[in-house]
């Protein structure tokens, strides 16, 4: 479970950390060439494992993409990431998605992935998220056919993120990566009135249920950094909130119900 951030304080443990890198809403676009790049490269040494929380583009623009696959190449450090809005936006996400992918970036769609860092097997559950809203606005399934298609692909995300914890359910270290927000906490600081865009609590349901280590989205810009979901950890990792390139976790797989991490 979360131990500590480097930039902030969760509860300690005593394992040996495995060191994150997240950030969302990095926003990649053509002339960020020299900035990107010397960003990624100052993690060599720093962190053990990249999470990109979506918004990895400016416009969509496969291009745009490509400044960040440059970036990542040659990194050394896995780098895994979930697409957000604008790299939808001009509806090119399968080509960004190949683009990243060509350079290593292993790009998760309602899907998990495991790797191995720091002793630990660490399993991560990728879904974009959608919105939705909050209790005293959510949106229904009920009325206009169009309305009720945005419900259904907000429950297809849920059902995406509920699948991929049960596919990581016995990682020492498990981690939900969304583009959008499941709680309202770390939407506080938007206007109210925009909150249905920026996520939905019927994300918060999986999450719930299987209790991951720690949640991490992007989107909110002028978000919060920390919520909860019961007991579980959320952070809006979007970069104009965390103020720099990247916030940096170090997590242990110690959990009262499992095995010794050895």
């Amino acid at each position: 479970m979360p131990t500590e951030a480097t930039d902030g304080r969760l509860p300690q443990q005593d394992a040996r950390p495995v060191r994150i890198a997240a950030a969302g809403d990095v926003h990649a676009r053509e002339g960020m060439e020299q900035q990107l790049g010397e960003s990624f490269a100052a993690l060599r040494g720093r962190a053990d494992l990249v999470l990109l929380a979506g918004d990895l583009t400016t416009c969509g623009d496969p291009k745009e993409a490509r400044v960040l696959a440059d970036a990542c190449t040659g990194l050394e450090i896995p780098v895994i990431a979930v697409l957000g809005n604008h790299d939808w936006h001009l509806d090119r996400a399968d080509e960004i998605a190949a683009v990243l992918s060509d350079a290593g970036v292993v790009v998760l769609d309602r899907a998990s992935t495991e790797i191995e860092a720091a002793g630990l097997r660490i399993g991560i559950a990728g879904a974009k998220g959608f919105v939705g809203g909050f209790p005293g606005s959510h949106l229904p399934d009920f009325g206009e056919p169009a309305l009720r298609m945005v419900y259904a692909e907000g429950t297809a995300e849920i059902k995406g993120i509920a699948r991929g914890l049960q596919e990581i359910s016995t990682c020492d270290v498990r981690i939900v990566l969304l583009h959008y927000s499941p709680t309202e906490q770390t939407l506080a600081g938007e206007p109210e009135g925009i909150w249905a865009f920026l996520g939905t609590d019927r994300m918060a349901a999986p999450i719930r249920e299987y209790e991951p280590d720690l949640v991490l989205h992007g989107h909110a810009h002028v978000g919060s950094l920390e919520g909860s979901i019961g007991s579980v950890p959320v952070y809006n990792v979007s970069v104009p909130v965390i103020g720099k390139d990247f916030w940096i976790f170090e997590l242990t797989g110690v959990r009262e119900a499992a095995p010794p991490v050895h």
